[in-house]
């Protein structure tokens, strides 16, 4: 006989790993490879005041910009939405299951505020271009 379910209980404790949800081959895992992130906090500590709600981390709206460039999201709003609902970008920005994604006005306000007047981005396009240099260097060393 074929039975019907006919109550939904919810797990007590469940195991869910993103890690596991990404495939090997999403081009999050190359971009994520190549951008080193670690210096982006002293890089922007001037740009940052003293006294007032702790921010939003930086590194977090600097992998979400990544991720709309990277996959042609153009609207903040959307790209809001996106990191919200896609577990491969969820992974990239480091947020969890139960992380929330930042509000697409707090997001807009930095990215026109702080990261322009900072020249990040353009600081962080050349580090991404001096690993991949390094790495194409040692690639010919070793092809040799």
């Amino acid at each position: 006989m074929m039975g019907e379910r006919t109550g939904v209980q919810e797990a007590l404790f469940y195991e869910f790993s993103l890690e596991r949800h990404v495939p090997s081959g999403h081009l999050v895992r190359a971009i994520d490879r190549f951008v080193d992130l670690s210096g982006i906090r002293a890089h922007l500590k001037p740009f940052y005041s003293e006294t007032g709600r702790p921010s939003i981390d930086p590194e977090l709206m600097i992998r979400m910009l990544l991720v709309g460039y990277c996959f042609g999201i153009r609207s903040e709003r959307r790209l809001c939405e996106e990191v919200h609902l896609n577990l491969a970008y969820r992974w990239f920005c480091r947020l969890g299951l139960d992380d929330r994604v930042p509000d697409h006005s707090t997001f807009s306000k930095n990215r026109h505020g702080r990261f322009r007047d900072s020249d990040l981005l353009r600081h962080l396009f050349e580090t991404v271009l001096q690993v991949l240099s390094g790495r194409a260097w040692l690639a010919e060393k070793a092809s040799l």
